[in-house]
């Protein structure tokens, strides 16, 4: 399982160093599907549960789709990314428990208000913003936050500790990369920044949680 983290791993980081903010082309696409697809190969051989690796190989697909150029494949990639968070989803219910084995209430109410605020914020704003994508958009909103809502229920124990942080880094890596791609105006300088945000987050979060089902 080491290395092909680790493999995975030097490829994230030639991806987030070479290819963040390059233009379309097969090398940007390959490094950064290898990069997730070198998780998949490592939760496989560590015998982790078919879900996460469904969820991986969507992952993967959706790099591969959204990183080539064109409204079909961004509508393509965001639907192969759905189906990940579904099958993210049915993991995590499958491995939800109650107290004292979760965070407390009041910090999962906390959680779980704000995620369900920030959902409805995200609809509000790109609503009139995302254009002939409006539709595949807001279809894809409640389908992350519904994942990082699941994920308050998965124990704080063991590798399974690490699948809430992971969690929350995949909704904060979507957030920023709907900013940048329907919020931000060209040219400022957090649309230039939020690439070299948006990958280590997305990435981190997928590392996280491959770590926390397959260990």
């Amino acid at each position: 399982m080491t290395a092909p983290i680790l493999i995975a791993a030097l490829l994230a980081a030639l991806y987030w160093l070479r290819y963040c903010n390059a233009g379309p082309g097969w090398a940007r696409s390959a490094v950064k599907t290898a990069s997730v697809l070198g998780l998949a190969l490592a939760a496989w051989l560590a015998g982790g549960p078919a879900l996460l690796l469904a969820a991986l190989l969507a992952s993967a697909l959706g790099d591969f789709l959204l990183s080539r150029d064109g409204e079909a494949t961004f509508i393509a990639g965001i639907g192969a990314f759905a189906m990940g968070h579904v099958a993210y989803v049915a993991l995590l219910l499958d491995h939800a428990a109650g107290p004292p084995e979760i965070l407390s209430l009041p910090a999962a109410y906390t959680l779980a208000s704000a995620l369900v605020l920030l959902c409805g914020s995200m609809a509000w704003l790109l609503w009139p913003r995302a254009g002939a994508l409006r539709v595949p958009v807001l279809l894809y909103i409640p389908v992350i936050f519904a994942m990082g809502l699941a994920a308050l229920g998965v124990p704080l124990a063991g590798a399974l500790a690490l699948v809430l942080p992971g969690a929350l880094l995949f909704v904060l890596s979507d957030t920023i990369l709907a900013l940048e791609l329907f919020v931000l105006p060209r040219g400022h300088v957090l649309h230039r920044l939020a690439p070299f945000a948006v990958w280590p987050s997305y990435w981190g979060a997928q590392l996280l949680l491959t770590l926390g089902f397959a260990l």
